[in-house]
């Protein structure tokens, strides 16, 4: 089994607060800055898998990324795979933290549901 990879914003509260949570659990994990650099495309891939194709639910919906590119607009016209290159090559446009592993991806931290998925 690989280590999990959390992409995390330094200064995102709940990006800290995850990161909080994988330690006090004992959960060793590789952390990223998704900003400089992003997940790759097979790992949106497989997100878009665990959070049942819906493409909203991986992007940073209140970012100003995603309100200063119109995404509110565009993204009910977007292809999958248009939306996948789209997110590789912005990381402020995904949704954090975002945690990847063998079996699980997990988007937003809800302490509940991060217990069901590694606990």
């Amino acid at each position: 089994m690989t280590t999990p990879t959390l992409y995390t914003y330094s200064n995102c509260d709940t990006c800290r607060r995850a990161v909080k949570w994988l330690r006090h659990e004992g959960i060793v994990f590789t952390e990223k800055p998704i900003r400089t650099n992003p997940p790759l495309p097979s790992e949106l891939r497989a997100m878009l898998n665990y959070v049942d194709e819906d493409l909203r639910k991986l992007f940073n919906t209140s970012g100003q990324d995603y309100r200063a590119l119109n995404m509110k607009e565009k993204l009910p016209t977007l292809s999958a795979a248009e939306a996948i290159k789209l997110l590789a090559g912005n990381g402020n446009l995904i949704k954090r933290p975002f945690l990847i592993g063998d079996g699980f991806g997990l988007v937003g931290f809800n302490a509940e549901a991060w217990e069901r998925a590694l606990g």
